[in-house]
Parts: C-alpha cells; sequence; structure tokens
C-alpha cells in the first residue's frame, strides 16, 4: 500500500494536468497556477532534503583521511556564504557577501571553464580525422563554419553565404529532429510515469 498510493496520486494528477491542457478555461487556468505554486513549495522542502543530504555526505567525509581536507573546504565555504547572506542587507557592491562571490566564486568558474576548453579541443582532434566518409564531411563543415572568423578578404565574405545556409538548412534540420526525438521520448517517459510503469520514483523496490 506504501508503494501503491503515490502510483495513485501520481496519476490523478497526470491526468487532470492533461484534461486541464486540452479544455481552456478560467478552472483549467486557476488548476494550472495553484499547481505551479505547488511545484514552488515542494522544490523549497526539497532543497532542505539536498542541503541536509549534502552535510550529511560530507560530515562523513571528514572520518575519510582521504577526503577529509575537501570536505572540510566544502563545509566552510557552506557555511561561510549562509552567514554571509543573512547579515546581508542586500546583494549590491560592497557587500562581503558580492565580495566572495565576484572574486572567489566567479575565478573558480572561470578556471573549470579554461581546462574545459582543453577537454573540448581534445574530444575534436579525435572527432575530426577523416577516417570515414561522415568524419570528412564533418571536418569539412567545420572548417567552413571556423574560416568564416578568418580575415581573409572576399573570401569571408563569400564564406558567409555558405555558412549562413549550412546553419539554416542542414543545422536546423538535424536540431529539429534532435527535438522531435527529445519531444517523443518525454511524452513516453511522462506516458510511462503516469501508468505506473516507470517507478524509479519511488526508490529502490
Amino acid at each position: 500500500m506504501r508503494k501503491q498510493i503515490p502510483i495513485y496520486f501520481v496519476f490523478g494528477s497526470g491526468i487532470i494536468m492533461i484534461v486541464q491542457y486540452f479544455i481552456p478555461s478560467e478552472e483549467s487556468d486557476w488548476l494550472f497556477t495553484y499547481a505551479n505554486d505547488w511545484v514552488i513549495v515542494v522544490g523549497i522542502f526539497a532543497l532542505a532534503l539536498g542541503i541536509w543530504s549534502l552535510l550529511r555526505s560530507e560530515f562523513r567525509k571528514l572520518k575519510d583521511p582521504k577526503e577529509r581536507f575537501y570536505a572540510a573546504v566544502l563545509l566552510f565555504g557552506f557555511f561561510i556564504m549562509i552567514f554571509t547572506g543573512l547579515k546581508a542587507e542586500n546583494l549590491e557592491a560592497g557587500s562581503l557577501m558580492f565580495d566572495i562571490f565576484e572574486n572567489v566564486l566567479i575565478p573558480i568558474q572561470a578556471t573549470i571553464f579554461s581546462l574545459l576548453a582543453f577537454y573540448v579541443a581534445s574530444a575534436a582532434y579525435r572527432a575530426f580525422r577523416a577516417r570515414t566518409v561522415l568524419a570528412t564531411i564533418l571536418l569539412l563543415t567545420a572548417f567552413i563554419i571556423m574560416a568564416r572568423l578568418l580575415p581573409l578578404g572576399p573570401i569571408s565574405e563569400v564564406n558567409q553565404y555558405g555558412v549562413a545556409w549550412i546553419l539554416a538548412i542542414p543545422n536546423m534540420a538535424a536540431k529539429r529532429a534532435i527535438t522531435m526525438g527529445v519531444g517523443l521520448g518525454a511524452i513516453a517517459t511522462c506516458i510511462k510515469i503516469i501508468l505506473g510503469i516507470e517507478r524509479t520514483y519511488l526508490g529502490h523496490d
């Protein structure tokens, strides 16, 4: 019974939201707004649960000599941001929380993204090796796209039309196909959840 009640609740909620979408009315608009308000409330509780799970996990890592330093740094930063956030009257420039965000978090993010550039370059090198016909087409297309950034005079101007055609026709067709696939996959997943076929949200059996 403990497993059946959430399935019934999900089924009823899913059917109601489907009906309100295909039958527009004032009641449907009110129901949609009311449901979104509940999503916000549930999200707040989920945030608290996530914070508790994070703290419990990091406090456990404090007992492991290999993970102790990183766990301590995370907990220190966590409590510092909470303290500065509660003490800050605003988030404008000059407040301690803003200074920490601008001088610590932003440089860390810039460092991570700069490291990702090397991984992207490595992946591009492996993907663009012309071993097959499709890889050759990918390599030539990438070369044409990147050539538009080079100062080649009249060649660059002519290349702009080729790049515009590639982005508007083949690239857009592929994006639409991927979007349609993602949409169909999302619909199939929603139907499986509503019908109780997909039950991973209930946890382990």
